[in-house]
């Protein structure tokens, strides 16, 4: 060892603030980069008593928000619980781009009139989550649209083809012969230069994010910031534990669904997927987490667990009462007993035809989609099962089932 090296001063322990913050920071991330930096910018936040500005940009591509978009939801308010300042950046400029991340074909730019209206929601929703009383909220077409063609030239000279080229799904496409827009290799730059504008300390995504949130620490460098630091979150696999949960694959369950919808979805998920839904969507600490984990591998009934799941999850977004009404609906309905609140509806034209009867009642899609539940054992009348698919209902009131979780209380004149 060097007489320098060996002279050189012991690194100072972090503070408990600061492990507390880190472990905070870490807990169910991918990544955190760079974790000494981090570091640094908690330390002068700790001395200071300046809180850091952490960022988090969704573009309203849809108008509702599942329970995948609260994996980096539920980080910044573990983080803005801190103190520091979290920043919803509501992407109402560059959905008008359209990200690509991921994507192996250019994805359809939505009309103004489309982002403003999923864009009234997206904070409403996320505010289940974020503490709306310490959250800014920004826009970002108010700096990209006054940058206007002279800035945004001047923007796109500060990064190069070559760079733009190693995004994976760039690289991909180039390769493949798929066409890339011109305008798409502008998403990356001007979500970075959101972090510019808004002097962001740290900014959150998905693992799919982490080239656009690069770009955002060498912007920042180029205006001559302090780059941000950026931390990834694991995607969230959607019910059917494969796909990233997603609206179009039919795999998600929303933040805004009823109380028993939620619940029922979130039971539905296998036991292996529980814990990694433990890890990003509770709120437990990790300890607790563990120790359950414990219980069901020396014998504990999984499902125990997976209902305490649930119910934290669908009390956040409703509450405590709805969460254990949502329980007993669902203990109910698996018992094969009739729910206390079910849709009651009145139809004409009796004597009806059970295939009509169940489209009419939106327990089948269509007539034929019916008719094949009733070939599967799958549809009940009063709480008998039906096999006759050639069955007219008349005049009277009827308890309509399909499968173990529809109803519908059905009268017929």
């Amino acid at each position: 060892m060097s007489d320098a090296a060996s002279s050189a001063p012991p690194t100072p322990p972090l503070s408990d603030t600061v492990q507390h913050a880190l472990a905070v920071s870490l807990r169910g991330c991918s990544e955190l980069l760079p974790q000494a930096d981090w570091v640094k910018k908690l330390q002068r936040a700790e001395a200071t008593g300046q809180p850091l500005r952490i960022k988090l940009g969704l573009d309203p591509t849809a108008p509702d928000i599942h329970l995948g978009h609260t994996v980096v939801l539920n980080k910044m308010r573990q983080l803005q619980d801190l103190g520091h300042t979290v920043i919803f950046l509501i992407g109402d400029f560059t959905s008008m781009i359209g990200d690509p991340s991921g994507r192996n074909v250019t994805r359809p730019p939505l009309t103004r009139e489309q982002i403003a209206a999923n864009a009234q929601t997206y904070y409403a929703q996320a505010s289940l989550v974020l503490d709306p009383s310490k959250t800014e909220i920004r826009y970002n077409s108010e700096w990209s649209d006054p940058l206007g063609a002279r800035g945004m030239i001047e923007l796109a000279a500060k990064y190069t083809v070559a760079r733009m080229l190693e995004r994976d799904d760039f690289t991909k496409r180039y390769q493949a012969g798929t066409p890339i827009s011109v305008h798409e290799l502008l998403y990356p730059l001007m979500q970075g230069y959101d972090s510019v504008a808004l002097r962001s300390d740290l900014e959150l995504g998905g693992t799919d994010q982490k080239f656009n949130l690069l770009v955002g620490r060498a912007l920042q460098a180029e205006y001559g910031q302090e780059p941000q630091c950026i931390l990834t979150m694991p995607l969230l696999e959607g019910l059917d534990g494969i796909e990233k949960m997603s609206k179009s694959k039919n795999n998600y369950v929303g933040i805004t669904e009823p109380a028993n919808t939620m619940f029922a979805k979130i039971l539905s998920i296998s036991d292996a997927q529980m814990w990694k839904w433990y890890t990003l969507l509770s709120f437990r600490s990790e300890a607790e987490i563990a120790a359950l984990q414990r219980e069901v591998a020396a014998g504990r009934n999984p499902k125990d667990a997976k209902v305490a799941l649930a119910k934290e999850i669908t009390a956040r977004f409703h509450n405590a009462a709805a969460a254990d009404a949502a329980e007993a609906d669902f203990q109910l309905r698996a018992k094969g007993g009739i729910p206390d609140e079910i849709p009651e509806l009145a139809l004409s034209g009796a004597p009806l035809g059970l295939g009509a009867l169940l489209k009419a009642a939106n327990l089948a899609p269509s007539t034929s989609e019916a008719l094949r539940l009733v070939d599967q054992g799958g549809v009940r009348i009063d709480g008998s099962v039906v096999s006759d698919k050639g069955l007219k209902l008349d005049r009277g009131t009827f308890i309509v089932q399909v499968g173990k979780r529809k109803f519908a209380r059905v009268t017929l004149s």
